[in-house]
């Protein structure tokens, strides 16, 4: 995603180095984070363990002040970084099918394998169901080829699409990450009452 590799800043088998010591530390992180447990993950769906959204708006914006100040400095041209097409009706769907399935599972792809590399059962089921739907969308593509490219709206950004510039939109979504935290804190503790409560 970064595009450093373009400016031949390293070559292409010592990116795949780079990107085998990123993608071990990233799980490392998940599994200490607790992500590769499926009972703190599905928490969050009952208000009473927020830590999911509170570590993945923590991770957007710690990305979007990163890439802001950097591009800003001249350390990187933000028109290098790959931004995927958008394909709106689809992604809608793909998003609502993905969500269903990490309510139910209470998994998503990158945190199943996680739970699975460190022996969890449930983890290697959904592992082996994500593979198994991989397959059966590989065999269905013909058929539904025409829905999986409609609604193409080109390479679509906040920025473009809100028509405000690149610091308001992080100055915004920054504010919206405080009031996801205050209010998933808030959450957290009405639901604890709650469950004590019930206990009792």
């Amino acid at each position: 995603m970064m595009p450093y590799y373009k400016f031949d800043y390293f070559s292409f088998d010592f990116s795949l180095v780079v990107a085998f010591i990123i993608g071990i530390a990233f799980g490392f992180a998940l599994e200490r984070g607790g992500f590769g447990n499926a009972r703190i993950l599905a928490a969050q769906f009952y208000f009473y363990n927020m830590r999911v959204l509170k570590v993945m708006f923590t991770a957007i914006v710690t990305a979007m002040i990163g890439l802001f100040y950097f591009s800003w400095f001249g350390w990187l041209d933000l028109s290098l970084v790959y931004v995927s097409d958008t394909y709106l009706i689809p992604q809608i769907l793909g998003g609502l099918i993905l969500g269903i399935g990490f309510v139910i599972g209470g998994y998503c792809p990158g945190t199943s394998i996680v739970s699975a590399s460190t022996g969890r059962y449930d983890g290697m089921v959904y592992l082996a169901g994500m593979f198994f739907g991989v397959f059966v969308f590989g065999e269905m593509f013909p058929l539904i080829e025409n829905f999986y490219n409609s609604s193409h709206l080109g390479k679509v950004t906040l920025p473009k699409f809100l028509g405000l510039s690149h610091g308001m939109v992080v100055f915004l979504v920054v504010l919206m990450a405080l009031g996801a935290f205050a209010l998933a804190e808030w959450g957290e503790k009405v639901m604890t009452k709650k469950l004590q409560g019930d206990k009792q």
